[in-house]
């Protein structure tokens, strides 16, 4: 079987540097559909079949090197590098399959899909520390037409491998959004005061419990100034409810009955002048530091809500008032609001402040 393999494979270099490109773009489409920078839908669908493509190659570098693995006299300081980066590439695609056919095994609070995440950042650093001891340039006798071909055999039997695994877990009844996330019904049994869906933070963000008779929100324009609201002010503003899809990085989604203030009539309500043409961002700011701005015609529809189910919002879902942004990841839906600002661009800072949002 390995020596079978081994005559159908591409020259070695030409299978390494190809799951170097592989690597590198299923990190990238990962990270793209994960964080909603761009529409989900195709990267999700890319990234799983670069996954099947990565496996494929994957099974032409373990026949190549087995022996060498072990054999440990064959060892040098480098192959426990090669080899936990080996394992963690197994770990990565295992988790990122069973996922994908509706499977799920919680750690804790995270599940299955969360770890996929957590491995596939975990992948990079270690394939560094690879590169740095085993890297070799390829030569022109590995960039022949059967090596192309070869590869690319590679990558339409990913394609074929990711729809038979679309297929499947479409006969087990897994409801997949094309983010990646399950409804919260499949994967937790939870049912909270002020919302029937789970309880995440991001990060360290995890503040005590604000009490409404003491809270605020500053509504602030271009200039800096602006009118604070205290919890009535805002509840005596809050006419609006949208149902609108919270989907959380951490693999789930909820449809939610959102009740609160269009973010456009509380401007309008402080006085704010959001018709300057100046005013193009709204950042929402949380009271650990966390923050998100979005476009002003986008913010002006978004709502900043108090309620949802008919209830209070619960501490833990972002109460006082939180972000509802419709067509946003879960973590762009800034919780614990205490500012609501015009600006003239977005924040620079907001993406390294979800790194150290929360702590002391």
């Amino acid at each position: 079987m390995r020596a079978r393999l081994l005559r159908l494979a591409p020259p070695p270099r030409a299978v390494d540097w190809a799951i170097l490109a592989v690597v590198a773009s299923a990190v990238a489409t990962g990270l793209l559909a994960w964080t909603g920078w761009l529409p989900p839908a195709l990267l999700v669908d890319l990234h799983g079949l670069l996954g099947f493509a990565l496996a494929g190659l994957l099974v032409f570098k373990f026949a190549r090197v087995a022996r060498r693995v072990l054999d440990g006299r064959q060892w040098d300081r480098a192959t426990p590098i090669s080899v936990l980066l080996g394992a963690v590439a197994v770990a990565t695609l295992g988790s990122g399959v069973f996922w994908g056919l509706g499977g799920n095994v919680p750690l804790g609070p995270w599940t299955t899909l969360a770890a996929h995440v957590g491995l596939g950042l975990l992948t990079i650093p270690v394939l560094l520390f690879h590169l740095r001891a085993r890297l070799t340039l390829p030569d022109r006798t590995d960039a022949s037409r059967r090596s192309a071909l070869r590869i690319g055999g590679l990558l339409v039997a990913g394609t074929l491998a990711w729809r038979v695994s679309e297929a499947v877990a479409g006969l087990r009844g897994a409801t997949i959004r094309n983010t990646g996330s399950k409804p919260t019904g499949e994967l937790y049994d939870t049912e909270t005061e002020g919302g029937s869906f789970p309880v995440t933070s991001w990060v360290a963000d995890d503040p005590d419990p604000i009490d409404r008779r003491e809270w605020t929100v500053t509504v602030a324009g271009l200039d800096g100034t602006g009118e604070e609201m205290d919890y009535g002010d805002l509840v005596g503003v809050a006419d609006m409810e949208r149902r609108a899809t919270l989907d959380c990085t951490s693999g789930w989604y909820t449809i939610q009955d959102w009740e609160g203030v269009r973010v456009g009539d509380l401007l309008d309500a402080a006085g704010v002048d959001a018709e300057d043409e100046a005013a193009r961002w709204v950042r929402f700011v949380s009271v650990t530091g966390y923050r998100w701005s979005l476009p002003i015609a986008e913010a002006r529809d978004a709502l900043l809500a108090t309620g949802t189910g008919g209830s209070r919002l619960a501490h833990g879902h972002g109460a006082p008032a939180r972000l509802v942004a419709p067509g946003r990841r879960g973590f762009q839906w800034v919780k614990w609001v205490e500012r609501v600002e015009i600006r003239r661009d977005p924040d620079p800072a907001q993406w390294l402040v979800t790194l150290v949002s929360g702590f002391d």
